[in-house]
């Protein structure tokens, strides 16, 4: 059973879904790839309310981390892609080439990037930070628009500003 809830944010709706071992999914409102087939899927926002919680804080600019059980189905190389993803500072961003290095294979980047992009868990496994070498927005699941909205407000930008600026 996977339980789901959604709910608004200044980037649009967001679903989040976990089963009982954690948080599997959060979506955005258009994904460049879609969660697996739906058809086990609950609505039940209590099982998801911390998550909820949290990612609300982290938009309201009262949380940098996340303390969440979560339960990514992936690949060995996409997991070991995607905990290296919530090793990146809050504000701060790394290129497919660092990450590459730091999973102790530096010349995965393209592999990385793949694996960046299949993220299932976006902003909470921060995704959004790796950028291309020469600092410019690539590619994201959500959208580059909500990847630059997610920097720029962890880059300190006030909350209010950037929801009338990403409408």
């Amino acid at each position: 059973m996977i339980w789901f809830d959604d709910f608004a944010t200044p980037i649009g709706r967001l679903t989040i879904a976990a089963d009982a071992h954690g948080l599997r999914h959060v979506l955005f409102e258009t994904n460049k790839y879609e969660a697996a087939e739906r058809t086990h899927w609950k609505r039940d926002a209590v099982p998801l309310r911390a998550a909820r919680e949290q990612l609300e804080a982290y938009f309201a600019g009262e949380r940098e981390q996340f303390d969440l059980p979560l339960h990514p189905v992936g690949t060995l190389f996409q997991l070991k892609v995607w905990k290296t993803l919530a090793e990146i500072p809050f504000g701060a961003t790394w290129s497919y080439g660092e990450v590459a290095k730091r999973i102790s294979e530096p010349k995965a980047m393209r592999a990385v990037g793949a694996a960046n992009g299949r993220n299932p868990l976006p902003i909470v496994l921060p995704c959004h930070r790796v950028i291309g070498k020469d600092g410019s927005l690539t590619g994201f699941g959500g959208g580059l628009p909500i990847k630059q909205f997610l920097l720029r407000h962890e880059a300190g930008a006030r909350p209010d500003l950037l929801a009338l600026a990403f409408v």
